[in-house]
């Protein structure tokens, strides 16, 4: 094994450096120094030999005396040091309180380097010297990204308004796609949190459905398996509420189509009562021209199993279809739908207006559902462009009524 032969001077400096730190460890003082701690232990016992006047085991092995004049050299030397690192510590303090906290000390670096060096500055915070070049020369890199990343926020707070604020990373990505701007995921994820934009989420459910055991029950014809190939075969419906600033409710009924999910059929009024749902099946009605053939389920909430809705359906030519009682798996397309229209931003809104701002805000919605809003369940296409996308010719589809 070849053995290191240190200085004297080295030996001398290591010692008062252990010295002149009265909380620290041989052990801790030879790992800053790099020698072994058995090594700077052997140093320290001859030293302490030395300076009671005992002989020394060995000439070889003898410490170099060290003056009174030397050690405080070396002791002022290092409180000099301390202080400079105290100094640096100090400043440092107010460039660690952002979120890139390595970015922020490599710009420390950079704003002080001229006073303190590099190297001694990257020596007291910790950081790799090759790493702060590295990040000095990509300056111009990053700037350009800066940039690009800045752009695709306008973009995506134009993006995000236009959807009323609930459009979350999957929609706003599909809709810079269809604008020709090629973006990852993963990076609209990350620029949505730098600029503190998301998709909204849901509130408790207002309880709307009340069976009845006496209304006309329906066998469930799904079975969950809310996909339809052709427009006009499959419709869900359900009914949600929508309050109003004075503590009151309105109500509102819909008909969605499993096939495209398109909104064909709503309603709105300040009661549950039958009337309800009848209308929002009338409305569906006028949107198709005809229901013939088509299956409608729902829950077994009591308006559609009243006679009045049953023989509605049957005069339609529509087979009607209901999940289990208490069952909201069982319904889960309405549901969702109800989902996507009871977002906190519109909750809000109509819960500060009046009857008719409810009104008006469910016809704006509803239409910008089916033409404007992207669906997962889709491709992230609107209801209206997918059922286009279905036709043999390109066509015009007439919006939901």
């Amino acid at each position: 094994m070849v053995m290191k032969h240190y200085p004297l001077e080295f030996r001398a400096e290591a010692v008062a450096l252990y010295r002149c730190r009265p909380g620290a460890t041989i052990k801790s003082v030879a790992q800053d120094l790099g020698v072994n701690h058995q090594t700077l232990r052997n140093w320290i016992r001859l030293d302490d030999a030395q300076r009671a006047g005992a002989p020394a085991a060995t000439a070889a092995s003898a410490s170099v005396p060290v003056s009174p004049e030397d050690e405080n050299a070396v002791l002022r030397r290092r409180v000099r040091e301390l202080e400079e690192e105290r100094d640096i510590l100090r400043k440092a303090a107010r460039y660690f309180g952002g979120r890139d906290a390595l970015a922020n000390r490599f710009q420390f670096v950079d704003d002080h380097r001229r006073h303190h060096g590099v190297e001694r500055l990257c020596q007291v915070i910790g950081l790799a010297r090759s790493s702060y070049y590295h990040w000095k020369a990509t300056a111009s890199d990053r700037a350009v990204r800066a940039a690009d990343d800045a752009n695709l926020a306008a973009r995506i707070r134009t993006i995000h308004l236009e959807s009323a604020g609930t459009y979350g990373v999957p929609r706003i990505t599909a809709e810079l796609h269809d604008t020709g701007q090629v973006v990852n995921h993963k990076r609209v994820a990350r620029v949505m949190r730098e600029v503190g934009l998301a998709g909204l989420r849901l509130r408790r459910r207002h309880r709307t459905t009340t069976a009845d055991p006496t209304t006309v029950k329906a066998a469930d014809l799904l079975g969950r398996d809310f996909t339809a190939q052709v427009p006009n075969t499959r419709y869900v419906g359900d009914i949600t509420y929508l309050p109003i600033a004075d503590g009151t409710f309105l109500y509102l009924a819909t008909v969605m189509g499993l096939c495209s999910r398109r909104l064909v059929g709503w309603a709105v009024a300040d009661h549950m009562r039958t009337d309800l749902v009848l209308d929002a099946l009338h409305a569906a009605e006028r949107t198709r021209g005809s229901l013939a053939g088509a299956i409608f389920h729902s829950d077994h909430g009591a308006q559609y199993g009243a006679w009045a809705f049953a023989d509605a359906c049957r005069a339609a030519g529509v087979t009607r279809s209901m999940g289990a009682v208490g069952s909201s798996a069982d319904n889960a397309a309405a549901e969702s739908l109800n989902a996507s229209f009871k977002r906190k931003t519109l909750q809000a809104a109509l819960s500060c207006g009046s009857a008719r701002g409810a009104r008006l805000a469910v016809f704006g919605w509803a239409h910008r559902y089916n033409t404007r809003r992207r669906h997962s369940h889709l491709g992230h296409m609107s209801p209206i462009d997918y059922e286009n996308s279905l036709l043999p010719t390109p066509a015009t589809l007439t919006h939901a009524a």
